[in-house]
């Protein structure tokens, strides 16, 4: 790898002259034309060029402390930045250990582009055995990924790129991976300069006129239409469209659990499906629902199960989507809007601006009872057996303090399953993995996040133990950076989701629980101070708001260390008592959807 891979495009490259650029330097133009300015990973011989030459351009170039992390923090970048984004990792042993966040990235529809590096072609195609640094990789991703392609030619490389920044982002968004053999990278090319994406690919395509027309007559002619408002609303930046929208129909606003993000200017007018009262209310009394940003996937009972099947069971449904293959797929629909969120939801806007809706009679209710659910769930009685904190109690001292335009990451089991019921926030931009369900992301994110914001806005992560154990080391980066970030982890030195498993499956007592305790002994706070941060122990719920506001305001990268309930987190003995689990489980109800 350190001998055989450059040194003959280095010598080609020498006889080159300036006007020429080289392959590394060429595919960091083609990306800025997209708006990224970023580049997840660690670098090697394939990639030290390209890191040099991204540090002059101005981009953040970030290495973390493992291949994996690399992938998730990318993988918030693009939400974050609402443009695909750059991961790359050196061949064999990085490229496979960032595999698992191809699998993420795919199914959380995110438009990551994997570059990976790997040995001169005079190497990797020899039949030899025991080479170093070594696998064929291109064939282990292909189903990982939308699409996969080598750079086998230096002048393959602008359609290459351009087709891998065509797929990542064309119907339902996703990974790309791209090999970047060594005997490439300092080739020289000579080429214009790169071409805006308008001149290369369909920007943003907008909805046939007619069925635009069709959706605003159902919408206009409704009792209770309501929107069902999805992740990619958030990853696309299309808030404020979507607020237009909302004003003009004058309805409420149902998230989706992958789009928990509040839209800035109707947060109060917007519930979380499945876990709020009035909710169910909602989708009962609706007979047109527009689908924004969301695959009315399983977490949503594929808008026919659960609380669908109640109340009006023939409401009518308006999907917007990108990806014409997806309408249809889970309910039928009887307006598909085929187009990018972001011009579609426009197009309805002005289909309505002649003749909006007057506020639906049940709104200003519906605000004030789940304000009194939120006011009622603050008030409760948090005291516990052990005296270690309440999980509820943590989630609402925790969120109570969180800045008003912070970015809120989460990540871990039972910690998330109660926040989804004791949130006192409405935070406008939420990083969690909801799709894929991975453990361990968090901290990933709460980076690539931060980045992609610049450091501007306070990040909150709130995390489950085991959740943050996973790339605790990525702490460091936090601190390299500097970034606003305040971390608050909730500790019962456990997996608590399968501590709840086995009580639910064997009955309380009857096993050892094998495999998910771990020490005691250890302490979240001491590892933050090891790593360059600042560590806080508070051990009392009341002392949780004061230490995270404190944290804040310090400026300094933080980790609160809190003890909380073992045994009310994981559900009590009986694994009875998590906050909605009953509503949670309805997510996975093989066979019944």
């Amino acid at each position: 790898m350190y001998s055989d891979d450059t040194s003959a495009a280095a010598e080609s490259s020498a006889s080159k002259n300036g006007s020429t650029t080289p392959v590394y330097e060429r595919i960091l133009e083609l990306f800025e034309q997209e708006g990224v300015k970023a580049i997840f990973g660690i670098p090697d011989p394939n990639f030290v060029h390209m890191f040099v030459a991204a540090e002059k351009r101005g981009w953040k170039v970030v290495t973390p402390h493992h291949e994996l992390a690399a992938g998730m923090m990318a993988e918030a970048y693009a939400r974050m930045n609402g443009t695909p984004a750059l991961c790359i990792s050196t061949l064999g042993p990085g490229i496979s250990l960032t595999s698992g966040s191809m699998m993420n990235s795919l199914v959380e529809n995110s438009p990551v582009i994997y570059l990976g590096g790997q040995r001169a072609r005079i190497t990797e195609r020899r039949v030899r055995r025991g080479r170093i640094q070594f696998i064929q990789q291109e064939d282990l991703f292909k189903n990982s990924v939308k699409w996969s392609a080598s750079i086998e030619y230096a002048d393959q490389t602008d359609e290459i790129i351009r087709h891998a920044l065509r797929v990542c982002q064309s119907g339902t968004p996703g990974p790309v991976y791209i090999e970047y053999p060594g005997h490439v990278i300092l080739e020289e090319l000579d080429v214009p300069p790169a071409l805006p994406p308008r001149d290369y690919r369909l920007v943003e395509p907008g909805a046939d006129a007619d069925m635009v027309a069709r959706a605003a007559e159902l919408i206009k002619n409704a009792d209770c239409p309501i929107l069902l408002v999805g992740h990619a609303v958030q990853c696309t930046r299309a808030g404020a469209k979507v607020k237009e929208l909302a004003q003009l129909m004058g309805c409420p606003v149902l998230q989706t659990s992958g789009g928990t993000a509040f839209i800035e200017g109707i947060e109060e007018r917007t519930f979380p499906y499945l876990f709020a009262e009035v909710a169910d209310e909602i989708v009962a009394k609706s007979d047109v629902v527009v689908a924004i940003g969301t695959e009315i996937g399983e977490p949503v009972h594929y808008g026919r199960g659960y609380l669908w099947a109640e109340g009006n069971t023939d409401r009518k449904w308006v999907n917007i989507e990108l990806d014409p293959e997806a309408i249809g797929q889970n309910r039928p629909i009887d307006v598909p809007l085929v187009g990018d969120l972001r011009t579609v939801v426009p197009q309805l806007s002005a289909a309505l601006k002649d003749s909006p809706r007057s506020e639906h009679p049940d709104l200003q209710r519906w605000i004030k009872e789940d304000k009194d659910r939120l006011e009622s769930l603050a008030n409760e009685d948090f005291s516990t057996d052990s005296g270690r904190v309440h999980t509820g109690q943590w989630v609402i001292e925790t969120t109570k303090a969180m800045p008003e335009n912070a970015i809120h990451v989460r990540d871990g089991g039972c910690t998330v399953i109660f926040t989804w019921t004791y949130l006192q926030s409405k935070p406008r931009d939420v990083i969690w993995n909801q799709n894929f369900g991975c453990l361990g992301t968090g901290l990933p994110y709460a980076v690539g996040a931060s980045i992609a914001d610049g450091g501007q806005r306070p990040v909150l992560f709130t995390t489950s133990d085991s959740s943050f154990l996973y790339h605790i080391g990525e702490l460091e980066v936090v601190q390299r950076f500097n970034l606003p970030m305040v971390i608050v982890v909730a500790v019962d030195n456990a997996w608590g989701l399968e501590v709840g498993v086995y009580k639910r499956t064997f009955g309380h007592g009857n096993t050892n629980e094998p495999g998910v305790h771990w020490s005691k002994n250890v302490r979240f706070d001491k590892m933050a101070e090891a790593l360059g941060c600042e560590g806080m122990y508070v051990e009392k719920g009341e002392d949780i708001g004061k230490a995270v506001s404190e944290a804040f305001a310090s400026g300094k990268p933080t980790v609160i260390h809190v003890p909380i309930d073992p045994v009310i987190n994981h559900g009590g003995n009986e694994n009875l008592n998590t906050p909605n689990y009953d509503r949670f489980r309805t997510w996975y109800a093989e066979g019944q959807q």
